[in-house]
């Protein structure tokens, strides 16, 4: 183990805490991105997919903690857990929203909440096996989060992505919680760095975790078109989910599949810092502006 310093000037400014917001979902439409079902349910899928990691990240960062004595490290993962936690809490609020319109999200909580908790949980191991077990999670945490923290910078720069083309509580929700991955992508990096400078884990735990995270929002999104019973579009159209969404990706209200993968192989690169990812100070300054945020900060 190994005390650290942050390499990045702005994270040494920042002391990491939980935002209140508050985010009222009763008046979105069942197409919370107008006219584009795809990038609808990629949004929602994701947001299901979510409270289950980020209730693992919370609960593994417990289990770390008391081995961790580097006290501004400590204070980061304090206030990175303050902030997931808050994370799952949001958005749950999309299962009621789905509800309302006639879908029942369970089958994609049910999916999450058994990777996170059984293929990921916690195991009956002991000494050296139970700590290489923590660390291998550790990795599996931080690619994971280098995924949400380039995912969250797209969505603070998506021009497209706006009150015009969907639903403004909508994309302050996206907004926020990319604004907070942006701000607190250092932790996971530097927690797995405090263990293990290994490249070979690092690498190898993004390939586990990128195509797992890409199958189970592929999953949710395939579900949700098929279930969905606001569509009034055929069958055939709903299955062609990749087209669909490769569409949303030139319209500019999602991600594209190019820019994605091109973020997600930077992770490869020996010399990779999450540092290059985002700007600190565009996130910070969002984070005082958004809606849910000023709501919940009265």
């Amino acid at each position: 183990m190994e005390l650290l310093d942050s390499d990045t000037p702005d994270s040494e400014q920042i002391a990491l805490h939980a935002r209140a917001v508050q985010f009222d979902l009763t008046d979105v439409p069942a197409q919370c991105v107008y006219d584009d079902p795809f990038a609808s349910h990629l949004y929602n899928g994701l947001s299901l997919l979510l409270p289950a990691g980020e209730e693992w990240f919370v609960e593994l960062l417990k289990e770390a903690l008391p081995q961790i004595e580097d006290e501004k490290l400590r204070e980061d993962v304090i206030g990175f857990m303050g902030q997931e936690a808050m994370h799952a809490t949001a958005h749950t609020g999309i299962n009621d929203y789905l509800e309302r319109h006639g879908i029942d999200p369970t089958p994609v909580l049910d999916r999450a909440y058994w990777v996170f908790g059984n293929l990921l949980g916690p195991r009956e191991v002991t000494g050296a096996k139970a700590h290489n077990y923590m660390v291998e999670r550790l990795a599996v945490m931080a690619a994971l989060e280098h995924i949400f923290s380039f995912l969250g910078d797209w969505v603070l720069n998506a021009e497209r992505l706006n009150g015009q083309t969907a639903d403004p509580v909508i994309v302050d929700l996206l907004r926020w919680h990319g604004a907070e991955e942006v701000e607190h992508r250092m932790v996971s990096h530097d927690v797995l760095r405090y263990f293990d400078h290994n490249y070979a884990r690092r690498a190898w735990a993004q390939v586990v975790a990128g195509p797992m995270l890409l199958y189970l929002l592929w999953q949710a999104t395939r579900y949700l078109m098929r279930v969905d019973p606001n569509l009034t579009m055929s069958r055939r159209r709903r299955k062609a989910v990749w087209r669909g969404l490769i569409r949303s990706g030139r319209r500019g209200v999602a991600p594209s599949f190019l820019h994605t993968s091109w973020r997600a192989l930077q992770y490869f690169s020996p010399r990779y810092h999450p540092g290059d990812v985002g700007d600190t100070a565009q996130a910070v300054a969002y984070l005082a502006s958004s809606p849910a945020a000023r709501a919940g900060s009265r």
